[in-house]
């Protein structure tokens, strides 16, 4: 509204500058400042609210114009009208817009009948020349502001429908860490009641090896208690159809490279420390989050990339590198979003799930980096 406020009083400023000169040169058809002032302000004090009330500012100016005219005050009504018109087919439509140029038209022919001189003639081009302008940057702008919302229309919807990919890509991902941890619960609790009952038969015979049963009943107990809690949290409905298949740990991660290397990206592989003894569910995470970097790695670095892997386990974590040289990529600039694709979902998941952190993102000069901590110890 201010901007339009501007254009109003600017218009004011041009019809009072007309008044002012014509008092100056004493003309003897001029008018009475008590009958030309007002009139001017009411030409164009409307156009203010030209946005808010497009309709009822374009009948307002059209009113107030054929007296303005008549009295011959300035070119005020002649910019008003044309303003009038221009906001009409921009923010109404072509057919309001239709009607008030018909009602603009009938009152200039009905003006030009009654006062007909030669000025009128020039005055009749000047108005059909500058009605069908601004008719004209009315239906371009028009159908830029139609073409705009359109745009945004299109793009809230795919907003929209990428936050629905991810919700269901989350949930899908939670299903499948839900359906492991329920195989690694269900070993956990295996092994512990074949321990107990080689502890019950051990117990007497042979002292030493039931008491090594009753430590290993322990930790497998504390172990499946932790993984047991993240089930539960991460579980959401059971599909009973999916069939229960063995899973990987961490010590498999040196056939996953060479699989890898054989599909054509050269793979290091680097491990530090040892990976045996981990729980079940951190070594399944562990191997899932490089099998998903290396699976992206294949897919999106491109020809004659090659792949870093680096897992170093430490007192309380276990820590994942995989990185690549993202051979044939472009850069993705810094001020860009990072993509967040079902395998960065299903790796945060994952992490997320076992109180760890990812990193995701491009390393300086080319490539990718997947940075991941996981917790080694898990307590209910």
């Amino acid at each position: 509204m201010v901007g339009d406020s501007l254009l109003a009083a600017l218009l004011a400023l041009l019809d009072l500058l007309v008044f002012v000169i014509a008092a100056n040169q004493q003309q003897p058809d001029g008018h009475p400042w008590y009958v030309a002032v007002p009139l001017d302000l009411a030409m164009v004090v409307p156009l203010a609210f030209r946005r808010r009330a497009p309709l009822t500012t374009a009948y307002v100016v059209l009113a107030v114009s054929i007296p303005h005219s008549v009295l011959q005050l300035g070119f005020g009504s002649l910019f008003a009208s044309v303003i009038a018109l221009y906001t009409l087919v921009v923010y109404v439509g072509r057919r309001q817009g239709a009607w008030y140029l018909a009602a603009q038209l009938v009152t200039i022919v009905v003006q030009t009948a009654v006062t007909w001189s030669t000025q009128w003639v020039v005055a009749l081009i000047v108005v059909t020349v500058a009605f069908s302008f601004c008719w004209l940057m009315g239906e371009f702008v028009g159908a830029r502001r139609a073409y705009h919302a359109e745009v945004e229309a299109r793009l809230h919807l795919l907003e929209t429908e990428r936050d629905h990919a991810s919700r269901i890509a989350v949930a899908v991902e939670r299903g499948r860490i839900a359906r492991e941890l329920h195989d690694v619960v269900a070993h956990a609790v295996s092994v512990i009641v074949v321990q107990a009952d080689g502890a019950s038969y051990a117990l007497r015979s042979n002292p030493e090896l039931a008491e090594r049963a009753v430590q290993t009943i322990s930790a497998t107990g504390r172990e499946a208690l932790a993984e047991l809690r993240r089930l539960l949290q991460v579980l959401r409905d059971e599909d009973a159809g999916v069939p229960r298949i063995p899973q990987p740990d961490a010590e498999s991660l040196a056939e996953l490279a060479e699989r890898v290397r054989q599909a054509g990206v050269p793979v290091r592989l680097e491990i530090e420390g040892t990976l045996t003894g981990l729980p079940a569910g951190v070594s399944l995470g562990v191997y899932r989050i490089v099998q998903e970097s290396l699976t992206n790695t294949l897919k999106h670095a491109g020809r004659g990339a090659r792949a870093h892997v680096r897992v170093e386990r430490g007192e309380d974590v276990v820590e994942v590198v995989v990185t690549d040289d993202g051979a044939g990529r472009l850069l993705v600039p810094a001020e860009r979003p990072l993509p967040g694709g079902n395998g960065v979902i299903g790796m945060r998941e994952r992490t997320h799930v076992y109180g760890g952190s990812l990193e995701v993102g491009p390393v300086p000069g080319g490539g990718w980096r997947v940075h991941a901590t996981l917790p080694v110890r898990l307590t209910p």
